[in-house]
């Protein structure tokens, strides 16, 4: 996998891109600030990058929603000292595959990444709970109750929405299920529908919560 570094620290870029050769990856580029992340991306279309939020110029957060928009196979996943939630839902919701703290430990950080090579989120179970309470939370404030992990999924919205925690698109998903890729957006619509759920990266995270991305 081919990785482009994305941080304001030297230091920690230096660090990293060790790490990662270490375990085999690919660096092919670093960028210092967003800016610096959108050419870079531009110009080597790395398979992933893991960019810092909170960077000068240009945020992260700002620099994925650029890269996403003409890159959306990219993949993106953020590193940040930030723990709210607000961050983690806007990153999320703004494409990203994973968000990971940088207080995490070389042997769990390297493992999200495998897990995002197998199609899965690199995201802690940490933080996988602070994005089911925003979906709880949301859910409460719009219809008095929170999401009911009981609701009842077709077996075909069941496949979906567990192909969907792997991070398949929906064209991936229709080839997969031997289904059309409009069929596809039927069903989700269903299934986010039935669960109250915002969009993908929601579903994602639902299924993982509740044990429906390792079937």
């Amino acid at each position: 996998m081919r990785v482009l570094v994305v941080d304001d620290h030297s230091l920690f870029r230096d660090g990293l891109i060790s790490l990662l050769k270490a375990a085999g990856y690919e660096v092919i580029g670093e960028a210092g600030d967003g800016e610096g992340a959108v050419r870079e991306a531009r110009h080597l279309n790395p398979d992933l990058i893991l960019m810092d939020i909170n960077m000068p110029k240009m945020d992260g957060l700002e620099a994925l929603r650029e890269i996403h928009a003409y890159s959306p196979e990219t993949k993106v996943v953020m590193l940040t000292v930030s723990e709210t939630e607000n961050n983690l839902i806007t990153a999320i919701e703004a494409g990203a595959k994973g968000y990971l703290l940088k207080n995490l430990d070389s042997q769990t950080f390297i493992a999200s990444l495998r897990n995002l090579e197998r199609g899965e989120a690199a995201i802690t179970n940490e933080m996988v709970s602070h994005l089911m309470s925003h979906i709880s939370k949301r859910a409460k404030k719009s219809s008095g109750s929170a999401i009911n992990p009981k609701v009842i999924l077709t077996d075909r919205e069941q496949e979906v929405l567990h192909l969907i925690s792997k991070g398949m698109s929906n064209r991936a998903i229709a080839e997969k299920l031997y289904i059309s890729e409009n069929t596809v957006k039927y069903h989700i619509k269903n299934l986010l529908q039935k669960l109250t759920l915002k969009n993908r990266a929601e579903a994602a995270a639902y299924a993982i919560q509740h044990g429906m991305s390792n079937e």
